[in-house]
């Protein structure tokens, strides 16, 4: 009697459980969409840019089609909590770059709560939301007049320099093989010299189209024209950064841990960094994190992020399996035999699919 009782009782928890899934699934679902409609007007009535519109009605339409009639079914507004809440900085919006920036946010967040539900009840959901939800954060940076997100979002490689006595040439070499994203960093070099190299190599990048950026040093960044800055756990917080070089500059942030991913979420940077994935020189002291840190970044990063760390080619199959998309190199390519050709061999296997960045 008492397993009867026990098979009921599990029974109950697992219909509950698929009700509440169902539940989440409807209300983000519809969540996502008004958040698409809203922008969707703007882009047509606004900015009369027929294809961001048609994009947008395009996105909410299909969003539409895997709207089950179950999951419409197991709504219960009269008993959702969730109809009373409200925030005060929902209430108001400053311009209509503020209420973009909401809706944007509130989209990707809806489509980031269907990812994961949908892979308890459709994994093909699951992954159409991914990929649209990184499209989102493309439109983001059109609509916000930040085309330099909107690059940094397709770049799949990322140099990280060392200092070389060839640098410039390694440099250019990897430009010329294809790669779009670059970072300056030398912690060792006085200040004069840090200053006229990152001039050289923002004039280099900017030449080939890429995007360069300057390690910690937000005064470097402003003084050589860069695109943005990456910073350390220590150094200028996120918002400081951001106000000093401007809302069309990128900032990144380091992070080594679920605790850091989740502080840096708050702290809103442009993308951060994942790892150590395994041991480096770069970051001599710190025990490699990839095995459970990489996957937990793939499960639960809001952001785009990279991930470093001692990444070469021969090891690159397993930090795509466990769920990287980007990664960030140094030694790979500095000390690459042919950096041009080291380049479009990475890139070869960063297939991110044509509707991510």
């Amino acid at each position: 009697m008492a397993k009867t009782g026990m098979a009921n009782s599990e029974k109950r928890l697992t219909l509950n459980a698929t009700q509440a899934t169902y539940r989440i699934l409807d209300a983000n679902l519809d969540r996502a969409r008004e958040g698409l409609r809203v922008l969707e007007d703007w882009c047509r009535l606004g900015l009369e840019d027929r294809p961001a519109a048609a994009q947008c009605k395009a996105w909410r339409q299909s969003l539409g089609a895997w709207h089950k009639p179950q999951w419409r079914a197991a709504r219960q507004t009269e008993t959702d909590p969730g109809t009373t809440l409200s925030h005060p900085h929902e209430e108001v919006r400053g311009d209509v770059n503020a209420l973009l920036q909401a809706n944007c946010a509130r989209v990707a967040e809806a489509l980031r709560v269907i990812e994961e539900y949908a892979k308890l009840e459709n994994p093909a959901l699951a992954q159409e939301a991914k990929q649209m939800r990184y499209q989102v954060y493309q439109l983001e940076g059109r609509l916000l007049g930040r085309p330099r997100l909107a690059q940094l979002l397709a770049a799949r490689l990322y140099l990280v320099t060392s200092p070389h006595p060839r640098l410039f040439e390694v440099v250019e070499a990897a430009l010329q093989g294809g790669l779009t994203l670059v970072q300056y960093r030398d912690k060792a070099a006085a200040d004069g010299v840090r200053l006229e190299t990152a001039g050289r190599l923002a004039e280099l990048c900017h030449r080939f189209g890429a995007l360069f950026m300057v390690n910690d040093r937000v005064d470097i960044a402003l003084a050589v024209g860069a695109d943005g800055v990456h910073l350390g756990q220590h150094d200028l917080p996120v918002p400081v950064a951001r106000q000093l070089l401007g809302p069309g500059a990128l900032v990144g942030l380091s992070t080594t841990s679920p605790a850091e991913l989740e502080n840096a979420t708050s702290a809103q940077p442009d993308y951060i960094g994942v790892g150590p994935v395994y041991a480096t020189p770069t970051k001599a002291g710190k025990a490699p994190v990839g095995e459970t840190y990489l996957p937990y970044a793939a499960r639960h990063a809001s952001l785009p992020w990279f991930a470093i760390g001692g990444v070469a080619l021969d090891n690159l199959t397993p930090v795509l399996a466990a769920g990287a998309q980007r990664v960030a190199v140094v030694r790979a390519l500095m000390e690459a035999p042919d950096p041009r050709q080291m380049t479009q061999d990475f890139l070869s296997h960063l297939t991110l699919p044509s509707q991510q960045p």
